[in-house]
């Protein structure tokens, strides 16, 4: 049976995760920005997803306490669904962006509001401290004090490791005058190759960093579900390896470091198997290089 830990292992800090894990944004029926592909799945279902990625060896979660829908918490389902939480399970959340009650994005969180946000990701998952918290940038300019303001709640105790979302290699240089980041979160795929251009990949390689894409799969399409129709370029590699366009543009994703995580997420448990099998994938270099021609003027 292929599992996640087909895919790799890297480590996260000092917590060794397997390269594929699982994105939770989908579980909520709506996405990060609010919008709706119709109503959230049924909750029984949701949970019996996240058992689903654990039995099939996933032991990295990205989830945030933004995540959620008028119906769907995706922390709470995690908390429901998992809890107690196994040894090596290495759940991975952010700050920074906020919604209030109705859904409605609040203003970027002040250094100072940092700390209420980390306490409602412990409140909502049940536990004593956060394994990794990641930094989301939301057009702030400067980091520094933001970043500072977790560096003192990883010293309380509160957060084991620091990480940062949606930054450029300035943004990186900053955070680590700081406090040690374990990972990098951008968004990144064959249709989105600006970490190629401006050498973040290359920096988190050569600094053992993690660098982990969202919207891998999706693409353009961002919080929406993947398209339908796909480039002749993936379909022909599709088609030599007997995999789903999706899983083909998780494999590239894999391939380009050992350092690359993905976290898929998805609200279908066809689609979770299919999923984890991609970490198993071993494109060749013709592939790579085919592959490779569909982002040149996309980075």
């Amino acid at each position: 049976m292929v599992t996640a830990a087909d895919s790799g292992t890297w480590k996260l800090g000092d917590r060794e995760v397997n390269r594929l894990g699982f994105g939770a944004m989908r579980l909520t029926g709506n996405g990060m920005a609010g919008n709706s592909d119709g109503a959230p799945i049924d909750r029984d279902l949701a949970i019996r997803i996240l058992r689903s990625a654990v039995e099939q060896g996933v032991n990295h979660i990205d989830t945030a306490a933004f995540y959620f829908s008028p119906l769907r918490s995706a922390n709470e389902l995690i908390n429901r669904a998992l809890a107690p939480y196994p040894d090596d399970l290495v759940i991975v959340t952010k700050v920074g962006p906020g919604r209030d009650p109705s859904g409605r994005w609040l203003p970027t969180a002040r250094p100072e509001q940092l700390r209420g946000q980390v306490e409602e990701n412990l409140r909502q998952l049940g536990r004593d401290h956060l394994d990794v918290v990641n930094l989301r940038r939301n057009g702030i300019t400067s980091i520094a004090d933001h970043f500072g303001a977790l560096a003192d709640l990883r010293d309380a105790g509160l957060i084991r490791h620091l990480g940062i979302s949606s930054v450029t290699p300035e943004h990186l240089a900053e955070a680590q005058a700081i406090a040690p980041v374990v990972c990098v979160q951008n968004w990144y795929g064959l249709d989105r190759r600006r970490a190629d251009a401006d050498g973040l990949l290359d920096r988190c390689r050569e600094q053992g960093i993690a660098f982990v894409p969202f919207f891998a799969i999706s693409g353009n399409r961002r919080e929406a579900s993947a398209g339908d129709t796909h480039d002749d370029r993936i379909l022909a590699v599709a088609r030599e390896h007997g995999a789903t366009p999706a899983q083909i543009r998780l494999a590239w994703t894999l391939h380009r470091g050992p350092h690359v995580l993905a976290i898929p997420g998805t609200s279908d448990p066809g689609h979770l198997t299919e999923n984890t099998a991609a970490g198993a994938l071993r494109l060749s270099q013709a592939d790579l290089d085919l592959l490779d021609t569909l982002g040149q003027n996309d980075a």
